[in-house]
């Protein structure tokens, strides 16, 4: 990377939950970072003054309208003279289908049209919008990290969660493809997962208490995710990172087999 300056992040949906835990992550280790999100100002502000002073600027982004996410990469290279790093976080789940998901699985024939396609738009095309005006700064320089974050395999084919288990689907075959695609360009792709169900805005009112305790803590997710943004991640691309099989010592490459694999499906 042929600059002196900060490293430089985009993180979308950063008012909450996992966004906003990497975001602070990312802050906080010395990245300069723009956290977006799509109508909570308040939250986002909220983000930003958790970090140290001029390490986050929030905006409002929507990831499904283009000129939005080209405003993001420039508000980016205007602010801090550059963009290395985007974490595709921004997604809608299975709430905007029904309230009722986790106990009365609504069947695919019966998701209201309206919906569908702003859970599709939203994390199929929002990652898409991003990343296609995110390379370009990271082409010029050589290097770059795309961070696509996704979900247990399981989920994508759980009765009833469809429009959300498709859009994660087709996350892993845009990491897959983007990661091709970018062979040789010092650009990186990778796919990043909880690895289980997570405390996030995504949980329904009413989650029986008993499971709401189980659920995993979002800043699991911050240290595999400073890993893949470091230079020890330079080769690591086309992969998928589970955040709950993390190893504590990162000291040698073996200890992190256990938690990355291919993206995409296993092989039967």
């Amino acid at each position: 990377m042929s600059t002196d300056r900060p490293r430089v992040a985009v993180v979308t949906g950063g008012g909450r939950g996992l966004g906003a835990a990497m975001a602070l992550g990312l802050a906080r280790a010395g990245y300069r970072v723009v956290v977006t999100a799509a109508r909570e100002r308040k939250e986002i502000d909220a983000v930003a003054v958790q970090a140290p002073p001029d390490q986050i600027v929030p905006v409002i982004d929507d990831v499904t309208r283009e000129d939005d996410c080209e405003r993001v990469v420039e508000t980016a290279v205007t602010r801090f003279g550059g963009l290395d790093i985007l974490v595709n976080n921004a997604g809608r789940g299975m709430k905007y289908i029904s309230d009722r998901f986790m106990t009365e699985p609504t069947r695919f024939w019966e998701a209201d049209a309206k919906a569908w396609r702003l859970v599709i738009d939203t994390n199929v095309n929002g990652p898409f919008f991003m990343a296609r005006a995110a390379v370009r700064p990271m082409l010029r320089n050589n290097w770059g990290r795309i961070i696509n974050i996704s979900m247990n395999r399981d989920t994508m084919q759980r009765t009833g969660f469809s429009p959300y288990g498709p859009s994660k689907a087709a996350v892993e075959s845009e990491t897959i493809i983007w990661s091709k695609d970018l062979a040789g360009s010092g650009v990186t792709v990778n796919a990043l997962l909880p690895g289980g169900a997570t405390l996030t805005g995504m949980i329904p009112p009413g989650y029986p208490d008993r499971l709401r305790s189980i659920l995993l803590d979002p800043a699991i997710m911050i240290p595999p995710l400073l890993w893949l943004v470091s230079s020890a991640a330079d080769n690591v691309t086309g992969k998928r990172v589970s955040a709950n099989r993390w190893p504590s010592k990162v000291d040698h490459p073996a200890a992190l087999e256990v938690a990355i694999e291919d993206a995409g499906w296993a092989p039967p």
